[in-house]
Parts: structure tokens; sequence; C-alpha cells
């Protein structure tokens, strides 16, 4: 088991940019795959984007791809989401979860390691 913990999230301006960091410990980092998924007031736990745990193959919604960007570095143990060009829609609380393996289907049970999440404001 894997312990996350999800930092950077704040209030921005529409256009603005945040990093979003999650810092994993007492687990193999280089063993599992990352994500980050997103929850708005009144909506379902939705996936973001996804790296495979050799950081060879990486997966993004729609919604964001062009925008944001995720990222892992082995030495840290952490992986990151860069987030550009922030829209208020991209509001919600972000959370970090890990996969033992592969990236699987991306679907949120497929993740059973989760950080406790950070709040992302993106303001009109």
């Amino acid at each position: 088991q894997v312990q996350l913990v999800e930092s950077g999230g704040g209030l921005v301006q529409a256009g603005g940019s945040l990093r979003l960091s999650c810092a994993a410990s007492k687990g193999t980092f280089s063993s599992y795959s990352m994500a980050w998924f997103r929850q708005a007031p009144g909506k379902e736990r939705e996936f973001v984007a996804a790296i495979s745990w050799s950081g060879s193959s990486s997966y993004y919604t729609d919604s964001v791809k062009g925008r944001f960007t995720i990222s892992r570095d082995y030495a840290k143990n952490t992986v990151y989401l860069q987030m550009n060009s922030l829209k208020p829609e991209d509001t919600a609380v972000y959370y970090c979860a890990a996969r033992l393996g592969g990236l699987g289907r991306l679907g949120r049970s497929e993740y059973h390691d989760w950080g406790q999440g950070t709040q992302v404001t993106v303001s009109s």
C-alpha cells in the first residue's frame, strides 16, 4: 500500500496555471501507475489523467487534453499535474490515486490508494 499526499491547489483566475504535486511514500513508487481524478460539488468523481508505472504512457480525459500534463519524478517519488489555461469548469477537489501495475481501464474502482485531495478553484 502506498500513502499519497497532494499539494499545490488554490485559487486562480481563468486562463491561469497551477501545478499539483502528489508525494508517495511507504510503497515502491516505480511499481505503481498513477492517476489524477477530480470531484466537483454535486458530481461524481471523474478521471482526469494517468501515467503508467514506467512513465511511457499517459492518458487524459478529453476536456483537459492540450491543457493538462501529467508527469512523474522517480527520484522524488512524486507525480505532478501541470494545469494550464484553466477554466471555471475545472473547479473541483483533485485527488491523486495509485494502482499497482498497469493502468487498467482508468476507472475509479481500479485505483486502491488515494490521497486526501486538494481544492482547485478557478474564478471567471
